[in-house]
C-alpha cells in the first residue's frame, strides 16, 4: 500500500473505515478483500505486458473489477481510459484511437448490449494500438483481436514488479461531451483524484460510522467516480449498482440506511414515481442532482415535501463532478440552483465577460472560470486543446456561463453554447422557459437563439398541455412579464424535444432544436 498521501492508494487507509467497503447486488466486499483484488489485478496487468505509461481500455458496467482496475493501473503506473457503455462502434473506435490503448477490458455482455457486435464493427486498423481483449463473464468474444478471460480474482499471477510511484502523471482517462471531431481525453493524475475526494469527505463532513452511498452513476464518468471516491476517502460503505434502474435503486434505499445519493434529476423523479409512501426515505440527508430535463424545479419541490432534499452542485470531467454543492443553510431556492460553494478551500471561482474579457462583480453573468486542485493535467495528447483551455494564471475556461452569488459561491446557468446574447444582454434560456411554462396550455418549453435578418432573436419550442395554448396569449402574457429583446421572435408548437441519451442521463438536443427553428423560419 502506498505511503504517499496523494495516491490512490492512501483513500483505503482511514482509520474510522467502517466495513463492508462495498456492496454489489448483495455482495460485500471488506477493505482487506478489495486491497487483495487490487494487488491480483496489478498483478495480472503485469502478466499482460501493462506496464507504466500504458493505456488500459475499461468497457464495463458499475463492478468491483472496475474499482480495482483504476487502484491496480495506479499502482503500476498504467493509465486507464474509461469507456461510456453507451457508446457504440464509432464512439469506441474513437476513443481507443486516441488513447492508444494496449488492452481492454470488456463485458461479455450486459442486458441489451451487444459488446461483440459492436467491437465487430470495428476494423483492426481503425485501432493499430489494440493488442487484446480481455473478457469479464467469460473466456472469450468473438473479435478481431486476441481475447483471454478477465481472471485476477481467481488465478494467482507473480506479483506486480514495485515501480517508483509517480502521483502527478496521468491515471484516468475521461471522454468530454461530443463534438464533430468526436470527443478529447481529460486526463487526471492520483493527486487531482486522491486530493478531491478528501476535500469531498471533509467538506460534506462524512462520517463512516453513520454515512452510506447508494452509487447508481456509471463509473466511467466523472460524475459516478468523483462520488464513489469521495465515500472511499471517508471509509463509508457504498452500495452499488450495476447501472441505474429505479426499482432497484428504491430497493436500496428503503432497506438500507442510505443517507446520500447522487444522479439527473430523471433518475430521483423515477425513483419517487415507484412509490406512494409520503416520506419513503427517513435516513437520506444530501441528494446531489444535475438538473438535464425541463420542470426540474417542480421536481425538486416535490422531493422535498416527501423528505427528499435535492441538493445543487456543479462539475465537470475537467474539473472533477462535485466541484461544488449548495449549503443545507441555503434557502430551498437557492440551494436546488446548479453551482454552490467548492468543496475545497483552495478552489478559486471567478467570472469573465465574453465579449469585453473584463472580470465582472457578483450578480453580472459571464464565463465561468476555476482554478482547484481538482483541475485536470490537460486533454490526453493533445497540447493546443489543452492551451486553449487554459488562461495564462491557470484557471480552466468551464466554456460554462454563471454569475457569482458571493464571495467563492456561484450560480451556474447555462453552457456557454446554449446562453444567448441577445439586445445586448447575455440571457440564460432558462428565464424565458419558466414564463412559457407558466403559462396556460404550455406543459413544456425550450427557447433557443438564432440569427434573424442580422439580430439575435430566441424562438420558444413549446410542448402543449391537454388544452393547447393561444399564441397571442401567449406573446401578450410575455410582453407583460419580460424585457423586449426576450420576448421570442417564434413560438413554435411540438409533440416532444429532440433528445439523446448521455451516461447520466436523457439531455435535449438545443442544437437540434436551432437548426428546426431555422428550417421553419426559412420555410416561411
Amino acid at each position: 500500500m502506498s505511503a504517499n498521501p496523494f495516491s490512490l492508494q492512501s483513500l483505503s487507509r482511514t482509520e474510522a473505515a467502517v466495513d463492508p467497503a462495498f456492496v454489489f447486488d448483495g455482495t460485500m466486499v471488506s477493505r482487506a478483500e478489495f486491497s487483495e483484488k487490487v494487488e491480483r489485478t496489478a498483478a495480472w496487468l503485469a502478466a499482460q505486458g501493462i506496464g507504466k505509461g500504458d493505456v488500459v481500455a475499461v468497457w464495463l458496467v458499475n463492478r468491483i473489477e472496475w474499482i480495482a482496475l483504476l487502484f491496480a493501473a495506479a499502482r503500476i503506473g498504467a493509465v486507464v481510459a474509461a469507456v461510456n457503455t453507451r457508446y457504440r462502434s464509432a464512439e469506441v473506435a474513437h476513443l481507443l484511437k486516441l488513447s492508444g490503448a494496449k488492452l481492454m477490458v470488456v463485458e461479455a455482455a450486459f442486458r441489451a448490449i451487444d459488446f461483440a457486435a459492436i467491437l465487430a464493427d470495428i476494423a483492426r486498423s481503425e485501432v493499430p494500438a489494440l493488442q487484446k481483449l480481455a473478457v469479464v463473464g467469460a473466456d472469450a468474444v468473438p473479435a478481431h483481436w486476441p481475447s483471454v478471460r478477465f481472471d485476477a480474482f481467481d488465478k494467482p499471477y507473480p506479483p506486480a514488479p514495485t515501480t517508483q510511484e509517480d502521483v502527478d502523471l496521468p491515471v484516468l482517462l475521461y471522454t468530454t461531451s461530443g463534438t464533430t471531431k468526436g470527443p478529447k481525453l481529460v486526463a487526471h493524475s492520483q493527486r487531482t483524484l486522491a486530493t478531491h475526494a478528501a476535500s469531498v469527505a471533509q467538506a460534506l463532513k462524512l462520517d463512516p460510522q453513520r454515512h452510506f452511498l447508494l452509487a447508481m452513476l456509471p463509473f466511467c464518468g466523472t460524475f459516478g467516480m468523483t462520488s464513489l471516491l469521495g465515500f472511499i476517502a471517508a471509509g463509508a460503505t457504498i452500495h452499488a449498482l450495476d447501472a441505474f434502474e429505479a426499482a432497484p435503486a428504491l430497493k436500496i434505499l428503503s432497506e438500507n440506511r442510505i443517507t446520500h445519493s447522487f444522479g439527473s434529476d430523471e433518475m430521483f423523479r423515477r425513483i419517487l414515481s415507484l412509490t406512494d409512501a409520503p416520506r419513503p426515505f427517513p435516513h437520506l440527508e444530501i441528494c446531489g442532482f444535475a438538473a438535464f430535463q425541463p420542470g426540474w424545479r417542480e421536481l425538486a419541490a416535490e422531493a422535498e415535501a416527501r423528505g427528499m432534499k435535492l441538493f445543487g452542485l456543479y462539475g465537470s470531467s475537467e474539473v472533477q463532478a462535485l466541484f461544488s454543492i449548495a449549503c443545507p443553510s441555503d434557502a430551498f431556492a437557492d440551494r436546488i440552483e446548479g453551482g454552490g460553494w467548492p468543496m475545497s478551500p483552495d478552489a478559486k471561482v471567478r467570472v469573465r465577460d465574453t465579449e469585453t474579457g473584463q472580470l465582472v462583480a457578483a450578480g453580472v453573468s459571464g464565463e465561468i472560470e476555476i482554478s482547484a486542485p481538482s483541475r485536470f493535467l490537460g486533454y490526453f495528447n493533445n497540447p493546443e486543446a489543452t492551451h486553449e483551455a487554459i488562461t495564462a494564471d491557470g484557471f480552466f475556461r468551464t466554456g460554462d456561463v454563471g454569475r457569482l452569488r458571493g464571495d467563492n459561491v456561484f450560480v451556474y446557468e447555462t453552457r456557454a453554447g446554449d446562453a444567448m446574447r441577445l439586445g445586448g444582454f447575455l440571457v440564460a434560456p432558462g428565464e424565458i422557459e419558466d414564463e412559457l411554462k407558466a403559462c396556460t396550455g404550455v406543459a413544456d418549453a425550450q427557447v433557443v437563439a438564432v440569427d434573424l435578418k442580422g439580430n439575435a432573436r430566441c424562438v420558444a419550442f413549446v410542448i402543449p398541455a391537454s388544452e393547447p395554448p393561444q399564441q397571442d396569449k401567449l406573446f401578450a402574457r410575455l410582453r407583460e412579464r419580460l424585457a423586449g429583446y426576450k420576448v421570442p421572435a417564434r413560438i413554435y408548437v411540438v409533440d416532444a424535444f429532440p433528445v439523446t441519451d448521455s451516461a447520466n442521463g436523457v439531455k435535449i438536443q438545443r442544437a437540434r432544436l436551432r437548426t428546426m427553428a431555422m428550417e421553419r423560419i426559412a420555410a416561411e
